[in-house]
Order: C-alpha cells, then structure tokens, then sequence
C-alpha cells in the first residue's frame, strides 16, 4: 500500500462509546466544605441516605458503556454490607462488573475501584499501587484480544504529589505497551502537574482534550477527575454530571473505538 492509499475500510471503522468516571464517596453526602466535618459520621455508620444515592448514581451509570468507580464500598458496616459496585451494576443494567478493595478501616468502612461494563471483558487484572500510604490500586480490564484489545484502567491516586509520582510510573509501566488505552479515575491533580508528564512520555496516553471541572462539586474549580485516552481513540466529548451528593462530579466522555480493539 503506498503511503496515500485509503486504509482497509476495517482500519477506518469505529464504535461510540460511552465511558463515565465517578468518585461516589461511597454514597455519603457532601455539599459544602463543613460537611467533611460535621458530617463525617457519614463515612463511617450506616446512616444517612445512601440507597437513594446509590439509585441515581446507578441511573446515571446506566447511560453508559463503561463505568470506572471509586471510593465504591465493597461491603461494610458502614453501606450495611451491601457491596456498592455490584448494586449499581445491577440497578444500572450491567452485565459484568469487577472490584478491587482497597482500604479498610477496621470493620466500620472499606473502599474500593470498582468497573462496571457493557460488553464482555476478557480479563480483568487488580494492581496495588506504591505510595507512602498503601491502599490505592488500578483495575485493568481488556476488552477484545491480543495486544490491539481495548484496556481500560481505573485508578485512585494519592493526595501527596511523591506517591502520585511513583504511582503514575508504575502505571505508565502497565501501559507502555498498549495501543488502545483509556485511563480514568481520581487523580488528585490537574492534567498538567509535573508528575502526570511520565504518562504522556512514557505511554501514548495524551492530555486531556477537554478539562473539565469536578472539584469540589457544589462550585467545581478543579479539573481532578481525567479520563486519558491514547492517540488511536478520539475523544468527541467531555461532560460533568453530579453523582449524587458526592464531593465529585462524574466525567461522562463519548469516545471513538477503533472496532479492531474490541474484536
């Protein structure tokens, strides 16, 4: 084929899809910045009103193809030993889903990423993640097969710019290799932070086209919630929607999937 050919029509073809990345804080409540302090029993009893959080949470989510969660409950006192991510994939009409659990505050609380999915992964992979702190991972999900598959990442990073910088070089490592990638989740920082450079060297991850605020989310002022995608997907939109009471807004992107990677 020479160099100005029209590439085979399979090359050329790609699917839309719907990705949605949610910080749900365990659907516990927060409107201001108080509330971190006088509602922070919240984070850690069964009480306040998250089932009802949970519902447009999932009604949100089931707009989507794939959804990245953290800060999901995987089961303890404090969501009444309801495993978060697999309600919303079933109130959300998800055929598969996955977790990681993270962190655990004795029996009172857990976290967790959490993946809710559409179409049918055909491995999922947990990664624990350094830091000064431990508690953080990546949830790896692959759709379609060989190396020209689709991988999806959800992470949660650290609040400290030195875990966050070894954070995203152990995930760039995961990545390097990957043509088609999305990465998505709470980073932390805004896009442009010195650490977040070791994605965009290191992988074909690129900055974000849209930065689009999510934090906090009663007066959005920072962009800390990303969805990265590497140069074979386009991006075609970015939105931010409020998940419920939480402290975040959800990312809600449309992307455009070369169909190879989901074959």
């Amino acid at each position: 084929m020479t160099a100005d050919a029209t590439p085979p029509a399979e090359d050329r073809a790609h699917r839309r899809l719907r990705l949605l990345s949610a910080n749900i804080q365990a659907g516990s409540s927060t409107r201001r910045y108080s509330d971190y302090a006088t509602r922070s029993w919240s984070h850690v009893l069964p009480a306040g009103n998250k089932r009802v959080s949970l519902d447009a949470i999932a009604q949100l989510a089931g707009e989507h193809d794939i959804v990245g969660l953290q800060e999901s409950d995987p089961g303890s006192w404090r969501s009444g030993f309801t495993n978060q991510t697999h309600y919303l994939a079933e109130r959300g009409g998800f055929d598969y889903w996955s977790h990681q659990p993270n962190r655990r505050v004795g029996n009172l609380a857990s976290s967790a990423n959490g993946l809710l999915s559409k179409l049918e992964p055909v491995e999922v992979i947990d990664h624990p993640l350094p830091g000064r702190i431990s508690g953080r991972g990546v949830l790896m999900a692959r759709f379609g097969d060989g190396d020209a598959g689709l991988t999806v990442a959800v992470a949660h990073l650290s609040l400290g710019a030195q875990s966050r910088r070894a954070q995203l070089a152990y995930i760039a490592e995961l990545l390097s290799d990957h043509e088609h990638a999305v990465l998505m989740g709470d980073f932390n920082c805004v896009p442009d932070r010195p650490e977040m450079q070791t994605l965009y060297r290191q992988t074909r991850l690129q900055p974000p086209a849209f930065c689009v605020p999510t934090f906090p989310s009663w007066r959005p002022q920072r962009a800390i919630d990303h969805i990265l995608v590497t140069d074979s997907v386009r991006m075609a939109d970015a939105k931010a929607f409020p998940a419920a009471f939480s402290d975040h807004l959800a990312l809600s992107v449309e992307l455009d999937v070369p169909e190879k990677a989901l074959r």
